[in-house]
């Protein structure tokens, strides 16, 4: 299988001064390199989120992520660690669609100041979009004092996450396409044929 595959990215947070914009921004570039993945970085600062309602009622006033998602063999989430969990921004962002994430792949992205590099943000993810739906990848991509691995422009400083980030992507691509391929040719009562 040689086609690419859509797997969209995910910032997790609207802070002012976020890092972990950095880590985003330096990740998509990377996938767009890649002559088996497309991608599209999504920013919660793009959306008007609901401040009284979530779900599927109100998928239709988000079109772009809906029917990014409904296009997408799977997802990339790229989160900084708030006090050991997920910013709430984030979870408004996943909860907006549900059935859309079904048989999905997703691959966890954890940025912090501290030296543990957003091992407790993913870890406390991984229930959530479970719960969704989606299929956790086996490797994550950690960024512990994150500061130190990006200069002021956004350019990474530490050469070692080339390789680091081609092995992460390297899972989600082999989880994304056998995903994709169950979809495509095991019916359920999420993907009926």
């Amino acid at each position: 299988m040689t086609d690419r595959l859509f797997l969209p990215v995910l910032l997790g947070t609207t802070r002012q001064e976020r890092q972990s914009e950095y880590v985003a921004r330096w990740l998509a570039g990377v996938m767009e390199k890649r002559v088996d993945i497309e991608t599209r970085l999504f920013d919660p600062r793009d959306f008007d989120l609901p401040r009284d309602h979530y779900g599927m009622e109100t998928k239709d006033q988000f079109p772009e992520w809906r029917d990014a998602i409904v296009r997408a063999d799977g997802l990339v989430i790229v989160t900084p660690e708030y006090n050991h969990g997920y910013p709430g921004t984030l979870k408004s962002v996943l909860d907006l669609l549900l059935r859309e994430y079904v048989h999905k792949a997703v691959a966890l992205v954890g940025v912090s100041a501290g030296p543990w590099g957003g091992t407790r943000v993913v870890e406390s993810l991984v229930p959530v979009v479970r719960e969704l739906g989606l299929a956790v990848c086996f490797s994550d991509l950690n960024f512990p004092v994150v500061k130190s691995k990006f200069d002021a422009a956004g350019n990474l400083l530490d050469p070692a996450y080339e390789k680091r980030a081609a092995d992460f992507l390297d899972e989600l691509v082999w989880m994304a396409r056998t995903l994709r391929w169950g979809r495509e040719n095991l019916p359920s009562k999420f993907h009926p044929k």
